[in-house]
C-alpha cells in the first residue's frame, strides 16, 4: 500500500448534488486530481461529502463501519456486540488492525487531497487568487475538522508536509500534536475572519451542499470548532485554551439547531455514492452490523427508577427502536418491544457462550436487547458533523472551570440550553422524533444542574449522549473529561490489559515505508498510549 496521504485520489460521481452536471460530465470527473485544471467548486463539494465518510470509494463506508461504529461506538459503551472478530475490537479490546487504520487511509486520501488542492489553487499566485475567497476559507474549516480528528485519533501525524507529494514530500514528516493544534486554531481564526458575505464566489453557494453559501453559518461553525479545539487542550495548555475560548465566544458559536452541520445524502443506484455510511453499516443485507444498544446507555437513559418512565430521558425511544428483529424483509418488533419499561441494553464484553451462561440456556441476542432506531438509519439520512448542543455544553464547562474571559450568562443556562438542543435535534431524521419543551423542562426539573450530580459530570455525560452516531467524537470527549464513568471490560483475549483504548494504531505500512514514523509518531504506537491533550507526549 502506498502512503494514503500522498496518493492523488479520484474525484468520482460524488458530485451529483451540483446543479448542471449530467451523467457524462460526472463520468469525466473520474480522473486524478493532478490530471486536469478543474474548477475548485467540484473539489469543494467532494470534500464536504468525504468529510461525511462518503468519499470516492467503497472504503468511505469502512471508516464509519470499522472506526466510528466498531471501535469508538463500542469503546464509549453506547453499542455492544457478541462478536469476537473485528466488530468486537471496541467492545472487547481485541487485536484487529482494520478499525485503527480505516480513517488514516480515507481522510488523508480523500478530504486531505481535495482541500489541499483548493488551497493550492486559491493561494497567492494560484489561478484563483482573490476570486474564491469564501471557498478558500470554508475549505480551511473543513481541513481543520478532518486534521483535528486525525490527530485526536493517532497523536502525532504528518501535517505540514501532508498531501504534498508534488512538492517533493515523498515521506512526509510527523508534526507534534501540540504544534498541530496551535496551527489548527490559527487556521480557524484566519478563516473565520476572512469569510465575507460581501464577496461571494461564483458557484460557491451551489457547490456548498452543507450551508448553500450562508456565510453566517460557516462562521458559527468555524468558531464552534475553535471552541471545541480550545477546550480539548484545556487540561494541558490552559493559556492556549483561554485565548481561543475567548475568541470563539466573541466570534459567535452555534446556538440553534438551525446551525447544526448536516451533509445531505440521497438515494442513488450505487450504494457507494452519496448514501449515509452509518446507515449502510447497520442495514441488513448491506452492512448488517450486529450491534445493539449497550446496557450503559440504556440504563442511563432509563434513569434511576427502571420501573417508572417519569425519570426517563426523552431520547430513550428516539435512540432505541425497541427490541426487534431486523432482516431484509423488514423490521419486526417483539411483543412489548417498544415499551419504554421493557428496554434492555446488552452488557459490553460478552460473547455468545458467556451470554448463554448468564441465562442458563442458548439465547438469541435480538430477542433480548434494544436496537438502534431504524428511523435514524435510512440510506438517505443526512450525516451530522457537529451540533449546537456541543457548543452550549462547552461554554458551560468553560465557565465552571474559569477558562476564557468575557463569557456572559451562567453555566447552568448554557447547560440547560444544551440539553434542550440535544433532545430536540432529531426531527431532521423523522418528524415523529420531536421532543416538546414541556418534556425537556420536566427532565431538567427532575435532574437539576449541579444537584443531581456534580456540574462537570452532568455536562460530560450530556455531551456523551448528544454525540450518538458521532461516536469517534464522543470517544475523544470521554478521553478528555473522564465522563461518563465507564467500567472497562476484561475479556480474556483483550490486548489492553483490560483498559479502554485511548489511541488508534497507525497502519503497519508506515513503519516499513516512511522513515519518519520511528522518530515522529506518538510512541509506543499502541491502543493504550495517550495523545498529548490526554496527558501523553507532545
Amino acid at each position: 500500500m502506498k502512503h494514503s496521504y500522498k496518493t492523488s485520489g479520484i474525484l468520482s460521481a460524488l458530485l451529483i448534488f451540483l446543479t448542471g452536471c449530467d451523467t457524462d460530465e460526472l463520468h469525466d470527473l473520474n480522473i486524478p486530481l493532478n490530471a486536469v485544471n478543474m474548477d475548485v467548486n467540484y473539489f469543494f463539494t467532494a470534500a464536504e461529502l468525504g468529510t461525511a465518510s462518503n468519499g470516492s470509494s467503497e472504503s468511505s463506508m469502512y471508516a464509519d463501519l470499522r472506526t466510528n461504529i466498531i471501535m469508538c461506538g463500542h469503546c464509549i459503551q453506547q453499542l455492544a456486540t457478541l462478536n469476537t472478530e473485528s466488530p468486537g475490537t471496541g467492545d472487547k479490546y481485541l487485536n484487529y488492525i482494520e478499525p485503527s487504520i480505516a480513517p488514516f487511509e480515507l481522510y488523508f486520501t480523500d478530504v486531505g487531497n481535495r482541500t489541499r488542492e483548493i488551497l493550492r489553487k486559491t493561494e497567492p499566485g494560484g489561478e484563483f487568487e482573490g476570486r474564491k475567497i469564501n471557498t478558500r476559507h470554508a475549505a480551511r474549516i473543513l481541513r481543520v475538522l478532518n486534521f483535528h480528528r486525525l490527530t485526536d485519533w493517532y497523536g502525532n501525524i504528518p501535517y505540514t508536509e501532508a498531501n504534498r507529494i508534488f512538492d517533493g514530500f515523498l515521506n512526509p514528516a510527523y508534526d507534534k500534536q501540540k504544534d498541530i493544534y496551535a496551527d489548527l486554531l490559527r487556521e480557524l481564526d484566519e478563516a473565520c475572519t476572512g469569510l465575507s458575505s460581501d464577496n461571494m464566489d461564483e458557484g460557491f453557494a451551489a457547490a456548498d451542499i452543507i450551508f448553500r453559501g450562508d456565510i453566517s453559518k460557516w462562521k458559527k461553525w468555524g468558531y464552534s470548532l475553535m471552541l471545541r479545539l480550545a477546550m480539548r487542550v484545556s487540561n494541558v495548555d490552559q493559556k492556549m485554551a483561554a485565548e481561543y475560548v475567548t475568541k470563539a465566544f466573541q466570534g459567535g458559536v452555534m446556538n440553534s439547531n438551525a446551525d447544526n452541520v448536516w451533509v445531505p445524502m440521497s438515494l442513488t443506484p450505487l450504494k457507494t455514492v452519496n448514501q449515509n455510511g452509518i446507515s449502510r453499516a447497520f442495514q441488513p443485507g448491506d452492512g448488517g452490523q450486529n450491534s445493539f444498544l449497550s446496557k450503559t446507555l440504556i440504563d442511563w437513559l432509563m434513569g434511576p427508577d427502571k420501573n417508572d418512565t417519569k425519570d426517563d430521558d426523552p431520547r430513550l425511544m428516539i435512540l432505541s427502536g425497541g427490541i426487534a428483529q431486523w432482516t431484509t424483509s423488514g423490521w419486526t418488533a417483539f411483543p412489548d418491544g417498544t415499551d419504554p419499561l421493557k428496554q434492555a441494553g446488552m452488557p459490553n464484553g460478552l460473547d455468545q457462550p458467556m451470554l448463554d451462561a448468564i441465562y442458563g440456556k442458548p439465547v438469541l441476542d435480538y430477542k433480548l436487547f434494544s436496537r438502534v432506531n431504524p428511523k435514524l438509519l435510512q440510506s438517505d439520512e443526512p450525516y451530522q458533523l457537529m451540533n449546537a448542543a456541543e457548543s452550549q455544553f462547552l461554554l458551560a464547562e468553560a465557565l465552571e472551570r474559569d477558562i476564557g474571559t468575557g463569557i456572559t450568562g451562567t453555566a447552568e443556562q448554557y447547560y440547560n440550553e444544551g440539553v434542550r438542543l440535544a433532545m430536540q435535534m432529531y426531527t431532521k431524521y423523522d418528524i415523529s422524533l420531536a421532543v416538546t419543551d414541556e418534556a425537556v423542562n420536566q427532565y431538567l426539573a427532575t435532574f437539576p444542574y449541579g444537584v443531581a450530580k456534580p456540574a462537570l459530570e452532568m455536562t460530560g455525560e450530556q455531551m456523551w449522549v448528544s454525540k450518538f452516531m458521532n461516536w469517534w467524537e464522543a470517544w475523544s470527549d470521554w478521553r478528555r473529561t473522564g465522563y461518563p464513568n465507564l467500567l472497562p471490560v476484561t475479556y480474556s483475549s483483550n490486548i489492553t490489559g483490560g483498559t479502554i483504548p485511548t489511541k488508534l494504531r497507525l497502519l503497519p505500512n508506515e513503519a516499513s515505508v516512511n522513515p519518519n514514523y520511528t522518530t515522529g509518531a506518538t510512541m509506543p504506537d499502541e491502543l493504550t498510549t495517550k495523545v498529548w491533550w490526554d496527558g501523553g507526549p507532545e
